[in-house]
């Protein structure tokens, strides 16, 4: 079964600007370890003040983070990244998400409501 997490983070206002462009174009090798670890459908929204809200699905969170936690590639990124945080008292950002619980997806509930439909 496919987990969908969300996450936030908070990108100091100083920083917001270098953030996305730092994201516009992200390290080929920091791309190929997210999506061989298992960091599937992995999106980054941010708001003009700074709220970064994170999604993806994976088979298993735990595992990809520990796998992408392996990776050098991520060590050199989450390094260069951690001071644009705010809250994190300098940790990476991977080992700081404030993950959302799931309260509503719609296919989930379609499917359960389809299942209860006489036929």
């Amino acid at each position: 079964m496919t987990q969908r997490v969300c996450f936030t983070l908070r990108v100091r206002r100083d920083r917001i600007a270098e953030y996305r462009e730092r994201h516009a174009a992200v390290w080929p090798d920091m791309l190929r370890a997210l999506a061989d670890t298992g960091w599937g459908n992995y999106s980054i929204f941010m708001s003009d003040d700074g709220l970064v809200i994170g999604y993806l699905e994976t088979e298993d969170f735990d595992a990809a983070k520990a796998a992408m936690a392996e990776r050098d590639v991520n060590t050199r990124w989450q390094t260069e990244m951690a001071p644009f945080f705010e809250g994190t008292d300098g940790a990476h950002a991977d080992e700081s998400f404030n993950v959302l619980t799931e309260v509503f997806n719609l296919e989930d509930q379609l499917a359960a409501a389809e299942a209860k439909e006489p036929k």
